[in-house]
């Protein structure tokens, strides 16, 4: 049997193997497989399966593949952390830096901007919820001159309305179908 045809023989067990895998490494299956084939050519550019010629040493070898590659991702998610600055909070007096301060006053901005841009009522029931004074129902109600039991259906659909244009604005595509 030639190497390729080994290789091509192999490729539904190597699936198999990698989709078992994978979910208890916290990776995608076919990421997994991409990287067991990488380490299966890599040994065989080195001489470590130059003399494979026989299908159950090959088979058993790619199971060792599967379950190191497997092993390793483990170890790379618990060492590993994602950056994302825009969801870091400030714990046990860390600061963030101009970078966090930066994109939160940007993200208020746009989020005051969108506001002002509602229809009816909505700009003063929002600006009134968002307000740094934390008002009460009672204080926005009688600041409205609306009833206390209609400001939950009226900031819910003013939300509601919010959030369309929101998603909207987001998902528009710019010039060429790009999103902007």
């Amino acid at each position: 049997m030639t190497p390729n045809e080994l290789l091509t023989s192999l490729r539904p067990l190597l699936a198999a193997e990698c989709a078992a895998e994978a979910p208890a490494a916290g990776v995608d299956a076919a990421d997994l497989e991409q990287a067991v084939w990488v380490r299966l050519l890599s040994d065989r550019q080195s001489g470590g399966c130059a003399g494979t010629r026989h299908r159950t040493e090959s088979v058993l070898r790619l199971r060792a593949a599967v379950r190191a590659e497997a092993r390793a991702e483990r170890r790379r998610a618990r060492r590993e952390v994602p950056y994302d600055p825009t969801s870091a909070e400030p714990s046990d007096g860390q600061d963030l830096g101009v970078e966090y301060a930066v994109l939160a006053a940007e993200a208020g901005r746009e989020l005051r901007a969108a506001v002002r841009r509602l229809p009816g009522r909505c700009p003063r029931l929002l600006s009134a919820l968002l307000s740094a004074t934390d008002p009460t129902y009672r204080e926005i109600a009688g600041e409205l001159g609306i009833s206390q039991g209609s400001l939950g259906p009226v900031r819910s659909r003013c939300l509601g309305c919010l959030r369309r244009m929101l998603t909207a604005a987001i998902a528009a595509p710019g010039p060429g179908g790009k999103e902007r």
